[in-house]
């Protein structure tokens, strides 16, 4: 325990330094052919390491080459920074090393406490185990698309689990064009087919076009197909569209479906000053994805579910064999009754700190403190001359490109090679995406740490790779 406690010492220090000092160095650097090497190839040591040289070559061989999205000049992806206070904890969620399956301890009592501040915070309406922790966003889609598979099959006087979909109509999805990808890849690992996931058209903000979605749902049913569920964006990862939520419920209830909101990034953009409109409907979901580990800062990984009825999704996942049964688990169960993880790390733990270290007040002003940082952005842009504003500002994602002559010959090549080039600089980090067929460039701004002064840097950083690429 001695090797212990000074080695948890030393790391603390290593911890709180390289935190500290992020602004000192470049926001990402290019791993050298030798460090590369020993990262990918080194051998499993025949003989067991000190704690001490195992700090060493954490410090000399990977805090040197971070991702970068701890650093205030990341606006890539929509990853944020770690709080604090979700840093400070995660060494002793692995010090008690629970499985939050079920049972009576700290890390499950405390994660329905954190389900349901998270509910609290975005208006959801929120019951008894009404929701659960997960891995992310992705597991946590699964868990709702599941959830409504079974529901769809339950109402048409089947059991989707004992029987499978062989022999049945295709159950038919919709979501947008602009949609995030976990959508298609959770009904791809349900067994219901990509080909039946409805790629709904977008109007000019890049939110689901309603008419189009109703167009499709007509013609579906006529073909003989079992429409299911209907998947809407609260902020979209290309532009941070909120989708017309209240209309697209109102769908789904004209229609029987089931109504998912994909809010893993976006769903507390809700918090921001004069959002709350722009989410109308959004606590009508029956399931809702979102991620603390996003706009949170919660330490990865960390996603959510919320469930209007929790009672369906155990009806899709529940499996108790008898060496895990609980008789004192009361009427809820265990969470993994409620999902496919049966051992669960304390997520909770990170989530608990990260929350009652910011407070609502704090949450709140994060929020809306980086969702200002991109209506400047978006105001710099179309003040400028040499860039365009591609789609309006609804959260933290500005979506833009990069026009130095105001023509449109070459721009598809010069935008897609803009990302790279900024990120090799080291000075600001951004990537890309394609809207409406054409590439665009994105900032998505999540750090606290961000200041205006940083979006001067990132476009002067973008004129500098323009200039060069012209050259």
């Amino acid at each position: 325990m001695d090797e212990l406690r000074q080695a948890a010492r030393a790391a603390a220090e290593l911890t709180a330094d390289h935190l500290a000092g992020s602004r000192k160095h470049p926001v990402w650097t290019p791993v050298p052919a030798r460090d590369r090497a020993w990262l990918i190839g080194q051998e499993l040591p025949a003989t067991g390491r000190t704690l001490d040289e195992l700090l060493a070559d954490v410090r000399t061989r990977v805090l040197p080459f971070p991702m970068g999205n701890g650093h205030p000049r990341f606006f890539g992806w929509v990853n944020s920074p770690p709080s604090p206070a979700g840093v400070l904890v995660a060494p002793l969620a692995a010090a008690l090393n629970p499985s939050c399956a079920g049972g009576e301890h700290a890390g499950v009592l405390l994660e329905h406490a954190v389900v349901r501040w998270l509910a609290e915070l975005i208006g959801f309406p929120h019951g008894p185990g009404a929701g659960l922790l997960t891995s992310g966003a992705s597991m946590a889609t699964v868990i709702g698309l599941a959830a409504a598979r079974q529901h769809a099959a339950r109402r048409d006087g089947w059991d989707v689990r004992q029987d499978g979909l062989c022999g049945r109509p295709p159950m038919v999805m919709y979501v947008s064009e602009e949609g995030h990808s976990c959508l298609r890849k959770a009904a791809e690992l349900l067994g219901l087919g990509a080909r039946w996931v409805r790629a709904v058209p977008v109007d000019g903000r890049f939110r689901m076009d309603v008419g189009a979605l109703r167009a499709m749902l007509a013609r579906d049913v006529a073909a003989g197909l079992r429409p299911f569920c209907v998947a809407a964006s609260a902020g979209t990862v290309g532009t941070g569209a909120v989708d017309p939520l209240d209309e697209i419920a109102d769908v789904a209830a004209e229609h029987g479906l089931w109504f998912h909101v994909d809010g893993a990034y976006g769903a507390l953009g809700i918090l921001a000053d004069g959002a709350a409109d722009a989410y109308a409907g959004m606590g009508r979901a029956d399931s809702l994805a979102l991620d603390p580990h996003k706009w949170l800062g919660v330490p990865v990984d960390c996603g959510c579910v919320l469930l209007r009825d929790p009672a369906t999704a155990r009806d899709a996942f529940s499996l108790v064999p008898a060496y895990l049964r609980d008789d004192g688990a009361g009427d809820f169960g265990w969470f993994a009754e409620y999902g496919p993880e049966q051992t669960r790390p304390f997520r909770a733990l990170r989530v608990w700190a990260t929350m009652s270290h910011l407070g609502r007040d704090g949450i709140a002003a994060l929020v809306d403190h980086t969702v200002r940082l991109a209506r400047t952005f978006a105001g710099m842009i179309e003040a400028a001359d040499d860039f365009e504003l591609l789609a309006p500002v609804t959260t933290s994602i500005v979506a833009f490109r990069c026009r130095p002559d105001g023509g449109e010959a070459g721009l598809d090549e010069l935008n897609r090679g803009i990302p790279a080039a900024v990120q090799q600089r080291g000075r600001a980090f951004l990537t890309g995406t394609r809207l409406a067929g054409g590439e665009a460039l994105r900032a998505c701004f999540l750090n606290p740490a961000t200041t205006a002064e940083d979006l001067g840097v990132l476009l002067d950083e973008i004129r500098t790779v323009a200039a060069e690429a012209a050259r």
